[in-house]
């Protein structure tokens, strides 16, 4: 099993990444801020223009560190990756089912069906906890609708209008969720490009995050994080990552999301709206859900499916590697990550 190393998160705008021999240097105004050796990391993504050093981005592709950059906002700007040294096989593999409509359709259905399956089960966990709502009650049954029309979808237009449906469901009654701060934090649905409002944000901000994490545990096991069954190919956008996040969103992003509201760790000061580009969040907010997001990482759970005690940061590596095995045959079907 692979071992879980920590992202380094470089959060001020102004820092410059540099090497010096085998560490990662981080630079404010020439002034060294911190610095940390290559192997104690599996991955950089720093919020900035200020770039980094060819050399060490060198250092970074001669040690498999994935480097992504991301503007201060949080919004993504690309990712570096050095030289990969997967299965040939496995993604000649890969590429013949994404040119099989009937195969990576197949495997579209599971992503979406798992990702609305693990809408159900928030909702139904705050029932549990929360007593009975007629509002969530409601959306839970739409969404029970919604994942058996997933699995009977004959192309992918129709699974995403299903899985479009789905999500405004569920998002159409996320405001239940948020059971302290409503006030401080209205939400009236989804919007994103700019996100609208502080959960938009968060939201938003917290699927950039998965979406590195993703797109490196594919590269990791040998599948080319570029080429989806679900999403389409478009130049520079890692659409295999995006199909494996489905699953995860929910349980990795919105449980997230929900946990920092609701128990009071931001706040709507840690937000300022910026016209055309929508809702931001403040420096010290980026810090306080970067760290929740990496002590999140560190708990444990049992895998579903292996039945073996895991890091919940490993979930995305995990994953990709069940489906590295689905699309070699060595085992019969992807199975996806369901909450329990």
């Amino acid at each position: 099993m692979r071992k879980l190393l920590n992202v380094l998160y470089v959060t001020t705008p102004d820092a410059y990444l540099s090497k010096d021999g085998m560490n990662v240097v981080v630079s404010v105004n020439q002034e060294e801020k911190f610095r940390i050796p290559i192997v104690n990391i599996e991955g950089i993504v720093t919020f900035g223009y200020k770039g980094t050093s060819p050399g060490l981005m060198k250092l970074c592709a001669d040690n498999g560190v994935a480097l992504s950059f991301l503007s201060p906002n949080g919004r993504f700007i690309g990712r570096f990756q050095g030289t990969v040294h997967g299965n040939v096989l496995l993604r000649k593999a890969q590429y013949q089912i994404a040119d099989d409509k009937e195969h990576a359709l197949h495997y579209a259905r599971l992503f979406v069906a798992g990702k609305i399956q693990n809408y159900r089960t928030i909702l139904q966990r705050f029932m549990r906890d929360n007593g009975s709502n007629l509002e969530v009650e409601t959306a839970v049954k739409a969404l029970e609708v919604n994942k058996r029309c997933a699995l009977r979808t004959k192309e992918v237009p129709s699974l995403m209008g299903v899985e479009g449906d789905a999500a405004n469901t569920y998002f159409g009654v996320f405001p239940n969720l948020l059971l302290q701060n409503k006030e401080e934090f209205p939400f009236q649905g989804r919007n994103k490009r700019p996100p609208k409002d502080a959960v938009n944000a968060l939201l938003s901000f917290v699927y950039t995050l998965l979406a590195h994490e993703a797109a490196a545990a594919l590269e990791t096991v040998g599948l080319d994080p570029y080429v989806g069954f679900l999403h389409a190919l478009r130049p520079g956008r890692t659409s295999l990552a995006l199909d494996l996040m489905e699953e995860l969103r929910a349980y990795l992003g919105d449980r997230l999301v929900l946990s920092l509201i609701n128990r009071r760790q931001v706040a709507s000061s840690d937000f300022i709206a910026q016209g055309e580009s929508g809702v931001v969040m403040t420096d010290n907010c980026r810090k306080t859900v970067l760290t929740a997001w990496q002590s999140r990482k560190m708990e444990t759970i049992v895998h579903p499916y292996l039945e073996e005690k895991i890091s919940v940061g490993l979930l995305p590596y995990v994953q990709a590697l069940l489906l590295a095995r689905a699309v070699r045959g060595d085992i019969d079907d992807y199975p996806v990550f369901l909450i329990h």
